[in-house]
């Protein structure tokens, strides 16, 4: 008996462990970077890379999974990241951290092979060539670079525009070689090259490695498009190519460089007394760790630093030679007590955005300071997930003298443009954080048309209540409305009608002050309020998704096809219309063509050209290819197979349709281009009026009537009906970055 009643605890230990793992997956950033799967001894098991954290840490909890996948989350007790600024720095990184931890589930091969770099010799007349051997003997490295493909693709354009030498041992020479007589190579073996003319070459490769030559890729594009104009498509092509392969490779690495000194990047990043600092240890050129330090402290954000390091760096063995920080306020006193009390004399070098670019390779460290930033302010955003938001909790029970504290705050907001497409939406908030799965909106019914924020307000809090009491659902512990006294009561009023005791609470924008049911004197809280700080999360959080709905119904509304009103013609005909003529202007003059050409080619061969299929050897069918247009030739499904000529037969081959309903739809088309011309004209006329009703005193600019003909013409621009597809998302947006102001 006792032993099933331990299997049984062991079930319940595993399904806590897992929902654990659950929720961290789920509530990891939308960003790049590496992830960890940790046992209970906290030994890495597993290291991955992801494009997005969230989604890939997410996959692993969705579906059925392989015996791999359930091993792994079997075994695992936490998961751990360190976000990077793009996929490559996470590559990279990945790689590294399994060579740290040679993790039990992941491929290590023992070969000990690394990404190729790119060498340029210390010699005279250096070689450039991809290798995976680092040599201490002067030679410049540059990478390392995942995409073999594109370095390859890359040192081959290089070799096309420099004439660099390919020979390993550079030996005198009686004549050149064929790469001379091909232009790609200066022939320094035979002194027909200066060493002077050969250094500027691999000086100028250099800086684009380094990514101080972003004209060469301006240049690169102007030879590609020389090479188009002048047909030489095969040239432009691998141009086109080798610019490619530069904008991967200039891509920003932070993760691992060739600068064998060893340092350290520290950050850190505030929420009320919560503080955490993120540290990255750079060793041997390569990022080895990343530690993150939580702690609380009051002390003034100019004084966290200091504080910080000398509690960090407790023996001498512990400071690296550089140490890179994000202020200077309070580097005096730590470079005295580095001398006095550990006898260390780092060098501490500020990196900030607007700062100096004095230092050597400073838009690397820029880049890896951030990274370190980012993490300090992930681990922030955890922590507030993990604690709740107690203070403001709290504090807003206590001042609205709430039954209970607030754990579920449901907020409200109404959005409409005079009173056309209204929307309410619903948020809600769980300990003081988004709850993202119970993010609503409501189209409402009774308001459109009409400007009445009041009658919005009930109909959308009527609507969510009396749901959530038909289902027995649970009732929030506060209720939060965009608005002053008057949305207040009539919410209230809601409530009192379907016999609920919610507590209700309005936020006014103007003075940030607070409402409650029946009293129109407001509550005014100081700004640093925690409480405030929480009503004004929820508010903003309201207003931004009622906004954003209403964005989207209006670019729906007006994103409607000119084809739409015509007679035959529903969504998908006129999606197909829109794709292959792009407007009526254009499809009167694509029918009128073929009509031209199908006559003229019946009085020479006496067959009639037809928009019929043709039957091909696999027994599919494919359009006539010779029904050309004004645009050119136009490819046509298979249409009916008459026995005349007819100006709208592409609009039947098209649309699958009968002749009458082609011609139809053609000739709305005509008379919509009719109109559009009729009303030009008419435009003109009255501009020119205008413009020669004028004293005749010579003041009239010349051109004036040309211009105004130019405005009549873009008054009326075809591009105007062009067709935009929008697809529709009814999910909750993301969330607005915790901290960042809007």
């Amino acid at each position: 008996m006792s032993f099933l009643l331990d299997f049984e605890d062991m079930k319940t230990d595993t399904r806590e462990r897992r929902q654990q793992l659950q929720d961290t997956a789920h509530k990891a950033p939308s960003t790049s970077g590496v992830y960890f799967w940790k046992d209970e001894a906290g030994t890495v098991i597993y290291v991955g890379k992801a494009k997005n954290l969230k989604n890939r840490l997410s996959s692993y909890f969705s579906g059925r999974k392989d015996i791999k996948t359930q091993i792994l989350v079997s075994r695992a007790s936490s998961i751990e990241y360190i976000t990077t600024a793009n996929e490559y720095e996470a590559f990279i990184l990945e790689n590294n951290m399994i060579k740290e931890h040679n993790p039990r589930y992941n491929i290590n091969l023992k070969d000990g092979k690394s990404y190729p770099v790119l060498r340029i010799t210390n010699e005279p007349f250096p070689r450039l060539f991809k290798t995976r051997r680092i040599l201490q003997d002067g030679s410049k490295y540059f990478g390392p670079f995942p995409d073999v493909g594109a370095l390859d693709t890359f040192i081959e354009t290089l070799q096309r525009l420099y004439p660099l030498r390919r020979c390993k041992i550079l030996r005198k020479r009686e004549s050149p070689c064929m790469y001379y007589h091909i232009g790609r190579c200066g022939a320094p073996c035979c002194d027909r090259e200066s060493e002077h003319t050969y250094n500027e070459y691999i000086g100028e490769i250099e800086r684009i490695l380094e990514g101080k030559g972003p004209d060469t890729e301006a240049r690169l594009t102007a030879e590609m498009k020389q090479a188009a104009k002048k047909l030489k498509f095969e040239k432009a092509a691998r141009l086109r190519d080798g610019i490619a392969a530069l904008r991967v490779l200039r891509s920003q690495n932070v993760v691992e460089d060739f600068d064998p000194e060893d340092r350290d990047y520290i950050a850190y990043f505030t929420e009320g007394e919560l503080v955490s600092f993120t540290v990255l240890k750079m060793r041997q050129g390569k990022l080895l760790g990343r530690d993150n330090y939580r702690t609380v402290s009051l002390n003034e954000t100019e004084e966290l630093l200091g504080e910080f390091l000398t509690a960090y760096y407790t023996e001498a063995a512990m400071i690296p030679p550089k140490i890179f920080v994000p202020t200077t306020t309070g580097l005096d006193i730590c470079h005295q007590w580095f001398a006095t009390a550990l006898q260390a004399q780092p060098d501490i070098y500020v990196v900030k955005e607007d700062g100096e670019s004095t230092t050597p390779n400073y838009k690397r460290h820029l880049a890896a300071m951030n990274m370190a930033f980012q993490n300090a302010r992930e681990d922030i955003i955890r922590r507030v997930r993990e604690r709740g938001d107690m203070p403001a909790m709290e504090e807003l029970q206590k001042l609205l003298g709430l039954p209970h504290l607030p754990v579920r705050i449901e907020g409200f907001d109404i959005a409409h443009i005079g009173g056309r497409l209204p929307v309410a939406s619903l948020i809600s908030f769980y300990n003081g954080n988004p709850d993202k799965k119970n993010y609503r909106y409501f189209r409402l019914k009774t308001t459109d048309g009409i400007i009445d924020d009041f009658a919005s307000m009930r109909e959308a809090v009527a609507r969510r209540y009396t749901r959530l009491l038909n289902e027995q659902q649970d009732l929030p512990d506060l209720i939060l409305i965009d608005g002053g006294i008057g949305q207040v009561n009539a919410v209230q009023a809601v409530l009192s009608a379907l016999q609920l005791d919610i507590p209700v609470a309005g936020l006014a924008k103007r003075d940030e002050e607070i409402y409650r049911p029946g009293n129109s004197t407001p509550m005014s809280l100081p700004k640093r309020s925690d409480a405030l700080r929480l009503l004004q999360r929820v508010r903003d959080e309201t207003h931004r998704f009622a906004t954003s709905r209403n964005q989207r119904l209006r670019t729906k509304e007006n994103t409607v096809s000119i084809f739409a009103g015509m007679p035959h013609v529903g969504d998908k005909r006129a999606r197909s219309l829109m794709l292959t003529f792009t407007s009526p202007q254009q499809l009167v003059a694509d029918c009128q063509s073929y009509l031209q050409e199908a006559q003229a080619t019946q009085a020479a061969t006496g067959k009639i050209l037809l928009p019929k299929a043709e039957t091909i050897k696999d027994g599919k069918n494919k359009a006539n290819p010779d029904i050309k247009t004004s645009a050119g030739k136009i490819t046509l499904p298979a249409g009916p197979d008459e026995k005349e000529i007819y100006e709208a037969a592409p609009i039947a081959a098209l649309l699958h349709i009968p002749r009458s309903q082609a011609e139809d739809i053609l000739a709305a088309c005509k008379e919509f281009v009719a109109e559009q011309e009729a009303a030009k004209a008419r435009l003109n006329k009255s501009l020119n009026k205008t413009s020669s009703s004028r004293d005749m005193d010579d003041t009239t600019p010349p051109g004036a009537n040309s211009a105004t003909a130019q405005l009549a013409a873009q008054l009326f621009d075809e591009n105007e009906y062009d067709f935009i597809e929008e697809s529709e998302s009814f999910a909750a947006e993301d969330e607005i970055e915790y901290g960042k102001k809007k």
